[in-house]
Parts: C-alpha cells; structure tokens; sequence
C-alpha cells in the first residue's frame, strides 16, 4: 500500500504574512496558524495550543499575502513536509511544516482566498 500525507488545519494566523519570490519567480508565502485544542479534565476546561509553520505557493501564497492578516482565522488543506539546513556553523537543523494546497479565509462574511484551487509544485 501506498503512503498517505494529508493535513487538514483551522485555526488562527500568530503574524501576518510574509511573502518573497524564489529566483525562477515563484511566490512563497509563509504564515504562522495557532490551532486550539480544548478539552475537559473533571470539572475543569484544558487548552492546548499549537503553533505550526504553513507555506504557500504561487497564486495560492500571493492571495494569502493580499487576503490575510495576524488574527485572521483560515482552513488550511495540504500534506505535512519537513525542511533541512546546515547552519553556517555546520550545526544540522530541520523544522516540519505544511505546504498547503488550499488557503481558505474563514472569518465571518469573508469568502475563500482566490487561487487556492490550483495544484502548485513544490
């Protein structure tokens, strides 16, 4: 059986958006979600909070720069990548986060991020 990497997230951007160009000109937009996780011990209401990295490319990261601000809460569909550098120092580092597919603004009366259809390359 084939592998699976799917990552479906709702939650709250930490910081607004940060968008650049890679050299051949693809948009990477690159965003912070906090995504809350209640629950219930005895009599008592619990909260954990996530902080996760998101990544989006082309149409979809240009529509999130234009669209999105720190506090606005989205659905963010995509699968789940890991990130690996050396520092100039030689140390080795790595970092998970999602490349997203699909950026949906969620906020009330808001309408999804335009683009977000498109299947972008890596």
């Amino acid at each position: 059986m084939g592998e699976y990497n799917k990552v479906i997230l709702m939650g709250n951007l930490t910081r607004d958006p940060e968008l650049r160009y890679t050299p051949a000109g693809l948009a990477v937009c690159e965003f912070p979600l906090a995504v809350h996780h209640r629950y219930r011990i005895h009599d008592e209401i619990k909260e954990d909070v996530c902080y996760i990295d998101v990544v989006a490319f082309g149409r979809v990261g240009e529509r999130a720069k234009e669209h999105l601000r720190r506090g606005s809460r989205v659905l963010v569909d995509g699968r789940l990548t890991q990130r690996r550098w050396e520092t100039p120092e030689g140390q080795k580092r790595s970092k998970y986060e999602v490349a997203a597919n699909t950026v949906q603004f969620i906020d009330a009366g808001s309408t999804p991020v335009p683009g977000q259809e498109e299947d972008l390359p890596l």
